[in-house]
């Protein structure tokens, strides 16, 4: 009996959900204005970090997919590689932002059993790493997710 793909990725959504859910444990304290506060020695702040979260997930698989994103297109403007915090981040803002972080795991999910990635185009992303498929995208985030939570919690420590 052979597992099926979906079966095969169960575990990669539960870890992402879970490294999401230790996240905003770990910033369910944090102030607004400690939200926006880039230490320094940091060219970004803990919002941009959970911003980038959104839009790199967003980027990775629907993007790249052709597949419309499901998060409101001013995210990927203001949160994508390349960028960092343009002024304070509103408390509303924020908080929709920490409100997206568990239900559009739950979305790709749902879109990824439906193979609504078909299309996905390969490439090889800043890290030098070849993402030929759907599940390599889905293996990177997991990745991905950590080394920014990692960031959000140096960052917590210097504000």
């Amino acid at each position: 009996f052979m597992k099926t793909k979906t079966t095969a990725m169960k575990p990669q959504f539960d870890l992402i959900r879970k490294t999401r859910s230790f996240l905003l444990d770990a910033v369910k304290d944090v102030s607004n204005d400690q939200f926006n506060k880039i230490p320094q020695g940091f060219k970004n702040n803990i919002i941009w970090n959970m911003g980038h979260i959104i839009a790199a997930q967003q980027g990775l698989c629907y993007v790249r997919s052709n597949v419309p994103i499901v998060v409101d297109e001013g995210y990927m403007k203001l949160f994508k590689p390349d960028t960092k915090p343009e002024g304070q981040l509103s408390a509303d803002a924020i908080d929709t932002l920490k409100k997206l972080m568990l239900p559009i795991v739950d979305r790709l999910e749902t879109d990824y059993r439906q193979q609504s990635f078909a299309a996905f185009k390969p490439f090889k992303n800043r890290y030098g790493v070849e993402i030929q498929t759907i599940e390599d995208a889905l293996n990177f985030l997991v990745y991905h997710d950590g080394v920014h939570f990692g960031c959000i919690m140096a960052l917590k420590k210097m504000i």
